[in-house]
């Protein structure tokens, strides 16, 4: 955990595509950082307005925060919930000296399943974001969350990821009561998904 100082700020981008939760995961995060005394600023982008299109969350922490989108190449941090779209949020968001969160599943586009476009190989997109980041650090989420009962909390399991690295100017336990607050349901599989990320992120804290 890192306290921040007067005129510091944390910029974190989640990427995925909709019905995977970085919407929430981007609400987590924002109540944690005001529960922790901070100022903090959410913002989501849609693209194609149904599920399966991109979605980009924009979450800024700090003690002053005026703006609520992340400036290009200002980063810190990418949370990515689908490859491509990680690639896509890195190439235009992350600060050179950020730090990737990528989950490997992939979801495929409608033009990739109808043969009308192809979809990267998983080790092109990891050497392009493993060029642009000091740190990369990937996990199939969907498949840490269905081990922890939850196949749904893909989002939940990397913000544990995010909190074990230990990057974050609050603690686990600010992020786990924010997840109490925004989430009602399965509470108690979403916190066994939260700390299954933390053990993940823990095991990469220091390295890079």
């Amino acid at each position: 955990m890192n306290d921040m100082k007067d005129g510091e700020e944390l910029n974190i981008i989640l990427a995925g595509v909709g019905g995977q939760g970085n919407v929430r995961g981007a609400l987590i995060l924002g109540t944690a950082a005001v529960k922790a005394g901070y100022r903090a600023r959410v913002s989501d982008v849609y693209g194609i307005a149904q599920r399966g299109g991109p979605v980009l969350s924009h979450v800024r922490i700090g003690r002053e925060i005026y703006g609520s989108m992340v400036e290009e190449h200002r980063s810190d941090i990418v949370v990515g919930l689908e490859p491509m779209e990680a690639l896509r949020a890195t190439s235009r968001f992350l600060r050179p000296s950020g730090t990737v969160i990528l989950s490997t599943r992939p979801i495929y586009p409608v033009e990739v399943n109808t043969g009308k476009a192809q979809y990267p190989r998983l080790e092109e997109i990891l050497a392009v974001i493993g060029k642009a980041s000091r740190k990369i650090v990937t996990l199939d989420a969907t498949k840490v969350a269905e081990e922890a009962g939850i196949p749904i909390a893909a989002n939940i399991v990397v913000l544990g990821v995010l909190a074990g690295l230990g990057i974050l100017p609050f603690s686990e336990l600010a992020l786990k009561d924010a997840i109490r607050e925004n989430i009602p349901r399965a509470l108690e599989q979403n916190l066994r998904a939260f700390e299954a990320g933390v053990t993940i992120g823990k095991s990469y804290a220091g390295e890079g």
